[in-house]
C-alpha cells in the first residue's frame, strides 16, 4: 500500500544502488579533484562511467554542470567587457 504522506517518496524501481563511500574514499576523492586537470578528466570520468558507484557519479555530473554554468557566466562577463572597451 502507498503512503501517502508528501514527504516520503517510493523507491525508484531497478535505480542502481551502491554500497555507502568510506570516508578514505571521499579523503582520496577530495585530493585527486585538488590537482588541475587530473580534476577535470576524473570527473568525466566517474560521471560517465559504468563501474563508478552511483553517489560518486551523480557528485561528478553536478560538479560538470556548475563548472559549465560558471564557464558561461565567465565568457559573457568577458564578451560584455570586450565589446564594451573596444567600441570608440
Amino acid at each position: 500500500m502507498l503512503n501517502n504522506d508528501p514527504y516520503v517518496t517510493p523507491e525508484k524501481v531497478g535505480a542502481p544502488k551502491g554500497p555507502a563511500i568510506s570516508v578514505k574514499s571521499w579523503m582520496l576523492t577530495i585530493f585527486l579533484l585538488a590537482i588541475p586537470i587530473v580534476n577535470i578528466v576524473l570527473l568525466f570520468v566517474w560521471a560517465f562511467g559504468r563501474v563508478t558507484n552511483p553517489s560518486k557519479a551523480n557528485y561528478a555530473k553536478a560538479s560538470l554542470l556548475w563548472m559549465a554554468i560558471i564557464l558561461v557566466i565567465y565568457i559573457a562577463i568577458f564578451l560584455i567587457y570586450f565589446f564594451a572597451t573596444t567600441s570608440n
